[in-house]
């Protein structure tokens, strides 16, 4: 690789930006032809030499660890909950705006969270700080996330926390409908569990969201919305129509 090809990549790491989507965004954007495989090579040998390149990566070598299983439990808080096997099949196929998956990213010691809703076609993402994780709490940003966006919000999906139990509110302001996928099974909203995923690098575990702006969130997201995405294509994502 020449100096200025490492000089741009590590500037995209810098960014966030997976080796997957340096790869794929050199050659659609530059005609540069270099697999993931050989940006992974320079991330290592740049940290045997001491430098940190790595710390841009997304899991940063550590193993994944699965979610707290007690929280995906609580159906029963949930009145009227409709279950994601009600969800409409196309849903699934990813044609059309509309569906959107929602969570929390959780501060340390539960102190403050971001409540984030991706777009499942266009990957479109947005979020919010908030103070705490009550239901009314939640459902008030929900509904000022989504607000801008109502003639393309069809469905919701969220997981079976509490905090998501007023989902009857936000179906009469939005039209819309709040399914809830199955215990366990995060997979059903692997969209937004991955998003997350990409928010962490920005604030891990140890993040007390209380001392984030809203600012930083918003510049924060506007970085995660202009990333290239290999299911797109390598284009980045398009805000909802």
């Amino acid at each position: 690789m020449t100096s200025n090809l490492i000089a741009l990549i590590n500037v995209k790491l810098g960014e966030k930006w997976s080796p997957d989507q340096i790869s794929g965004w050199l050659k659609k954007e530059c005609g540069i032809n270099i697999s993931y495989e050989n940006i992974y090579q320079h991330i290592w040998s740049d940290k045997r030499s001491g430098s940190q390149l790595f710390q841009h990566l997304r899991r940063k070598g550590k193993v994944y660890q699965a979610r707290n299983k007690d929280k995906q439990v609580g159906g029963g808080f949930i009145k009227n909950r409709v279950s994601i096997d009600d969800r409409p099949n196309i849903v699934d196929t990813r044609s059309r705006v509309g569906d959107w998956e929602i969570d929390l990213v959780i501060g340390k010691g539960h102190s403050g969270a971001l409540v984030t809703i991706v777009e499942r076609k266009t990957r479109f993402t947005v979020s919010t700080r908030i103070d705490d994780k009550s239901a009314k709490t939640v459902t008030a940003a929900t509904f000022a996330l989504l607000k801008p966006f109502e003639d393309a919000v069809l469905t919701i999906t969220a997981d079976n926390g509490k905090e998501f139990a007023y989902h009857e509110e936000l179906t009469k302001k939005l039209k819309c409908v709040v399914y809830f996928a199955d215990p366990y099974c995060s997979w059903q909203r692997g969209l937004n569990e991955n998003t997350n995923g990409l928010l962490r690098q920005y604030w891990p575990k140890s993040t007390d969201f209380k001392k984030v702006s809203n600012s930083i969130v918003k510049e924060v997201i506007l970085k995660l919305n202009d990333r290239p995405r290999k299911k797109l294509d390598y284009n980045t994502i398009h805000q909802p129509n």
